[in-house]
């Protein structure tokens, strides 16, 4: 249950970050940079974008595998 609650929590999390986080990090950090040509800039652009997403879903997962803690060892 610990896995599916994880998947679910990443899963959330990295379309929150995708839908209306990303897109912003991603133009600000190119905004930072001098580029010297488009394909430059789309590409900094994508792979923060990605890696934002990639971070977020980490997030997620952590946060869901927190959220249903460890478990409890058998008394036998």
């Amino acid at each position: 249950m610990r896995y599916v609650v994880a998947m679910l929590s990443a899963g959330v999390c990295a379309f929150i970050a995708a839908a209306f986080l990303s897109s912003k990090i991603a133009s600000w950090v190119v905004n930072g940079f001098t580029f010297e040509s488009p394909d430059q800039v789309a590409t900094m652009h994508g792979a923060v974008f990605m890696g934002v997403n990639v971070l977020a879903l980490l997030v997620g997962w952590g946060i869901g595998w927190g959220l249903v803690g460890a478990p409890e060892p058998d008394d036998d």
